[in-house]
């Protein structure tokens, strides 16, 4: 299982840190939650990809 830090997901989806923070609000969006590690905020890739596939499926 391979996580990836707030900034490495910014920069997968080309995004800013306040833009990632409106992401993990919007109940719509259903992003996944983050695991927080002393602070820092995890996020699992494999949450994600299957974020990005919902996401895709939705736009097609």
């Amino acid at each position: 299982m391979k996580y990836l830090t707030a900034p490495q997901v910014c920069q997968r989806y080309q995004i800013c840190q306040m833009s990632l923070y409106r992401w993990q609000r919007d109940n719509k969006l259903a992003f996944p939650k983050p695991l927080v590690v002393n602070r820092r905020k995890l996020f699992r890739e494999d949450e994600l990809l299957d974020w990005e596939r919902k996401r895709a499926s939705v736009a097609a």
